[in-house]
């Protein structure tokens, strides 16, 4: 106020006191000085990322090669890269992902090795410290050094490529490595593999669930309770294989049950048991770890939004019911979304090696895609590959395995430095189990070590490149058949006809308490039977993990369709690999949009990986409305929000009222059931079958949960309907609270925050969002599908694949941002194949020479 009454009466001829024109004049001095300095800022910033766009046009020699290669990219910058042999193909790869992803490549290194805190501060501390205690850096390293020399050669070339590219730009970096103030160590081998490594812990960590499972299980200390917050199962699921099993059966419609609670329909599901020698009043006994789960995983770089899990859905059909009569594949992996996209599409050739899809920037390879014969498509299995066990230490540097005797803990110095601050020294200590979590846990009372089989020195496989090279499935399931980590859900189909699935990855036999490992295991001083491993009949012959043969599969099934979503895929005939699937309703979802029907087409599937319907939604929201109808009929309001749900179609659009009114309501719901069993610790609760648990506990209206006060779930579902209205600040005209206002994705640049004027353009801001978790289009605010793709054996040029900004990493290049409308408006295009499409396709033409 004060500066501007000064420029009023300056304008008015009124005269100042020399102090005062003399603070005035600096004053308009500083602030010229502030602009100055930000425009000059955005205008140096902006000259830095432009100097950093790649050539994309013409001829540049790199050193290294034996022969030119040429590059070609589309309309939307996806490089085709024909080289005449592998070692230029991966050294070009490496190359030219450099010349769009460099700072992304050098922060998934840093992410995976504990080394963000060194250029990011002491904020990423803790993270750093997470990475160094699971030792990603030694892990990549031994795996590297156990690859076959012909294995090694390729990340080997693809190392190369990155380091001449980096070499012949050190002064031209992107523009992060600028604001940072440091330049990229030399690219190696192990460095591949240890972003290889993010994508095992972004698909294959559990720890932190079985953790929070344990403290929830102590404070419900009731074995029915239990059961109903962490099912195991469920009467939707739909294994790929076409076999069902049959766990309980639906609750009946609620217009036939009584509007009071009881328990007639109180049917259990199958239950997870205790580990073995632990009882129900043993829990309070065991180490309580008070974790918030969500934290962990933001921490761990893992999606955290409520119900938001990495998870992906894919499917196949056959030609018998498409209307080419070839087969049809379709994938959609869900992660977090980033900026710039953790996917980075390719199309690689050379003698010998043709395929296209998606690559992940720091390694060779194609990871998701197709190939001249077979194309394939993942998903994470959620196979349990982890367990904590507690441990006895005598606090001078030893541990007792099983009363065996004390033995020295391994011991690992780690250094995390820290931008701004003084480094971090951390001791990292290992027992045969693998390594102590303790300097990770909020509040460790017990130490726990973490087996994971990532730390198995024996297992060193990841047969990307078998994978890619596959040409029908014989060839397909070799390769699979030594894959190690992480545990996925392929479906295959090939240029005959075939399609197929196959569980994948390495997973622990636990013969004789399975189902403990969902727990952390208590300290077990008599024997060794919670280790993994079945003797069989001769001891000797240890076998550690299921047999390939034993785990999930299926090959032209009878029925011509097969999917998966991250749900459960056992059956009676094969091995249990884990027990805390994601919730069954994609799954189910996408077996009902497809199954049955005939002459499907590329666009049929991708209408089933933008579906924005729920059934489970659906389902709650006429249960709320009878609830509303009986339980609040003198509340206009209340009833108008009946009315709305009764007419709702199910679908979670942007403009959909209702979908505000379920999903708030249903947020607003779990505190009411949980807080008064749980106290604070209620929002410890985290399971990949929550939704389910709710739709069992809700629709069965489980007495055991109505919490005192309300005399049945009618006045309960109303109490959540009026909080819902409340905390989710909607208007007066329920009918104007649409979905999208506060529904949103929002993908922003890992610095934009610190670059407002920039951070605009590197960022998306906030969309309106449809769909939820538990719709086909599964999302989240920075969560969802991370690429789309759909094979089409009839027309190999047609197939479709897109990802979710675009190819660059630098905000100023045409291709940064791309396919944003695309990825957001449920559109694609399709990425040419074959040397004819290529050619006609393509936009813009680099020689790599020698």
């Amino acid at each position: 106020m004060r500066f501007t009454r000064a420029l009023q009466a300056t304008a008015s001829g009124t005269r100042l006191r020399p102090l005062a024109r003399y603070s005035l004049f600096t004053l308009l001095v500083l602030v010229a000085l502030l602009l100055l300095t930000a425009g000059g800022g955005v205008l140096w910033l902006r000259s830095v990322t432009q100097a950093a766009l790649p050539v994309l046009d013409g001829d540049l020699h790199v050193t290294g090669l034996a022969a030119p290669v040429t590059v070609r990219r589309d309309a939307h910058g996806v490089p085709h890269l024909d080289a005449a042999s592998e070692h230029d193909l991966f050294l070009a790869q490496g190359y030219v992902t450099a010349q769009d992803r460099l700072w992304q490549m050098d922060a998934l290194r840093r992410n995976a090795r504990g080394e963000l805190a060194e250029i990011l501060g002491h904020s990423m501390v803790e993270h750093d410290k997470m990475q160094r205690v699971l030792q990603f850096k030694t892990t990549a390293e031994r795996v590297y050094r156990n690859q076959p020399e012909a294995e090694k050669a390729r990340f080997d070339a693809y190392a190369e490529g990155v380091n001449l590219y980096m070499a012949g730009h050190a002064n031209s970096l992107p523009p992060e490595f600028r604001l940072f103030g440091y330049k990229p160590r030399p690219w190696t081998g192990a460095d591949s593999l240890a972003v290889g490594l993010l994508v095992v812990q972004m698909l294959d960590t559990h720890w932190e669930t079985k953790l929070t499972h344990l403290h929830v299980a102590q404070k419900l200390k009731d074995e029915r309770l239990i059961a109903d917050l962490y099912p195991v199962s469920s009467w939707r699921d739909r294994p790929p294989t076409g076999e069902r099993r049959t766990y309980g059966t639906p609750p009946p419609p609620r217009a036939a049950r009584d509007t009071e609670s009881s328990d007639e329909d109180d049917t259990p599901n199958e239950a997870l048991a205790l580990p073995q020698g632990l009882t129900p009043q043993d829990l309070a006994a065991v180490a309580s770890v008070a974790i918030d789960p969500r934290a962990l995983r933001a921490t761990m770089g893992l999606p955290s939004c409520d119900g938001c899990q990495s998870g992906s859905n894919n499917w196949v059909v056959s030609g018998a019911h498409t209307a080419s009569g070839k087969p049809l594949l379709a994938n959609d992996m869900h992660l977090s979304l980033m900026a710039p996209n953790i996917w980075y599409m390719a199309d690689l050739k050379a003698p010998g090696y043709h395929a296209a899809g998606v690559t992940l920037p720091g390694m060779p390879f194609v990871i998701e895609g197709h190939n001249e014969h077979v194309a394939w498509g993942i998903t994470a299995l959620m196979g349990d590959v982890q367990d904590l066990y507690e441990e006895k230490l005598d606090g001078k540097g030893n541990f007792n395995f099983h009363g065996a005797g004390w033995r020295p803990l391994k011991m690992r110095r780690e250094v995390i430095h820290v931008r701004g601050s003084h480094a971090v020294k951390l001791d990292v200590q290992l027992t045969d189990h693998g390594p102590l979590l303790t300097p990770i846990l909020p509040r460790g009372e017990k130490p726990y070590a973490l087996k994971w089989t990532v730390f198995d020195e024996h297992l060193n496989t990841m047969p990307i490149y078998r994978v890619n090279t596959a040409s029908n499935w014989t060839e397909f399931t070799a390769a699979l058949s030594d894959w190690a980590w992480p545990s996925l859900n392929m479906v295959y189909a090939d240029d005959q006809g075939h399609i197929g699935y196959h569980a994948v990855g390495r997973i622990p036999y636990r013969p004789a308490r399975y189902l403990g490992g969902d727990y952390p295991l208590p300290y077990d001083p008599l024997n060794t039977r919670n280790e993994w491993g079945n003797p069989g009949k001769d001891a000797k012959q240890l076998q550690l993990y299921i047999p390939f043969d034993q785990m999930p599969q299926a090959f032209d099934p009878p029925s011509g369709f097969l999917a998966t979503a991250n749900s459960n895929v056992t059956t009676p005939k094969s091995a249990t690999v884990s027990t805390n699937w994601m919730d069954p309703y994609r799954t189910e979802r996408i077996y009902k949009s497809l199954e049955g029907r005939d002459g499907l087409t590329a666009k049929d599937m991708l209408e089933v990986q933008t579906d924005i319907y729920s059934e489970l939604d659906q389902q709650m929201g006429q249960r709320i409305a009878y609830a509303l109808e009986h339980a609040a009929a003198n509340d206009s309001n209340l009833q108008q929000a009946a009315k709305l749900l009764h007419q709702w179609d199910g679908r979670l659009s942007t403009d959909s009222a209702a979908a505000s009114l379920v999903t708030q309501t249903r947020r607003a719901l779990w505190p009411l059931i949980l807080e008064p069993k749980l106290g604070k610790e209620w929002t410890e609760y985290e399971w990949g079958e929550k939704n389910f648990a709710e739709e069992e506990i809700v629709m069965r209206a489980k007495k055991a949960w109505l919490p005192k006060g309300y005399r049945n779930w009618d006045q309960l579902l109303v109490a959540a309907v009026r909080r819902a209205i409340a905390e989710g600040k909607a208007p007066a005209d329920l009918t104007q609270w649409n979905y999208g206002s506060w529904h949103v994705v929002d993908i922003e640049h890992p610095i934009g925050r610190l670059l407002p004027l920039v951070g605009r353009k590197a960022g998306t801001g906030e969309w309106p969002l449809s769909g939820d978790t538990t719709t086909v289009k599964q999302v989240g605010r920075a969560f969802g599908p991370s690429q789309r793709f759909t094979m089409d054996w009839s027309n190999v040029d047609g197939s479709t694949q897109n990802i979710v900004l675009g190819q660059s990493g630098n905000p100023m290049s045409d291709y940064y941002r791309d396919q944003w409308n695309d990825w957001y408006g449920g559109t694609t295009f399709a990425l040419a194949f074959t040397e004819q499409a290529v050619a006609a396709t393509a936009h813009h033409t680099l020689r790599l020479l020698p």
